[in-house]
């Protein structure tokens, strides 16, 4: 029996019948007071097993104190249309009686043994929490296969294109803008050749902030694919 003793302790006896007749089997003790036996008595079938709880009431231990307490299991092949079991013990001869004897050992778990259920106890809540959060999600990543990079790498050289197409034009055209008002300026205002070249030029200008506006859609649109 494994201590503290301040509670009922338990232990279990396992009593089997390894012969092809039935058994009739009674426990007792030396100490009946100490203890409570559960069943005490009763019968085995051929090749069955029972087990039999054995109940230490709380005392004050003294570890200086050697148990004296014994137990002994008696066992008799059961007769035939069995009906009395008193009448069984009573009727049975000595020499067809067979007992075991057992002696009761009280122990006291150790220091370590103290510590290592502390540290169970504490652990468990642990463990406990682990199981129900379960485990962790794993993070969901988003990835584009080979056929859609390659479609954006296409889309993104176009636009590059268009945008240096579309400098170039713009280069141009600055230019000439700047060639003609230097024609202009050199000329006499009142000429029909510097008319006709501000008409030129004053009909270039629109053409030329429409290039300019698509120039600078262009370029936004690039750099909000890229």
């Amino acid at each position: 029996f494994s201590g503290p003793f301040t509670d009922v302790v338990t232990t279990n006896l396992k009593l089997r019948n390894p012969s092809d007749r039935k058994v009739c089997f009674k426990v007792k003790t030396t100490a009946p007071r100490r203890y409570c036996v559960r069943p005490n008595s009763g019968i085995i079938d051929p090749g069955s097993s029972v087990i039999v709880s054995v109940m230490l009431q709380p005392f004050d231990y003294d570890p200086n104190e050697k148990s004296k307490h014994k137990f002994m299991v008696q066992t008799t092949y059961a007769p035939p249309n069995i009906t009395d079991m008193e009448a069984v013990w009573k009727e049975a001869k000595p020499d067809e009686l067979m007992d075991s004897k057992l002696r009761c050992v009280f122990e006291m778990p150790n220091e370590n043994d103290k510590l290592n259920d502390i540290d169970a106890s504490k652990s468990a809540p642990v463990l406990n929490a682990s199981k129900q959060d379960g485990p962790m999600p794993k993070p969901h990543s988003v990835s584009l296969n080979d056929t859609e990079t390659r479609k954006l790498v296409e889309e993104c050289k176009r636009l590059q294109a268009e945008i240096m197409k579309l400098t170039d034009e713009n280069r141009h055209l600055r230019d000439e803008g700047l060639r003609l008002r230097k024609v202009a300026h050199s000329d006499k205002s009142g000429s029909p050749t510097a008319l006709a070249l501000r008409d030129n030029g004053s009909n270039s200008l629109p053409s030329l902030l429409v290039v300019i506006a698509a120039i600078f859609i262009g370029f936004f649109l690039g750099k909000f694919i890229l």
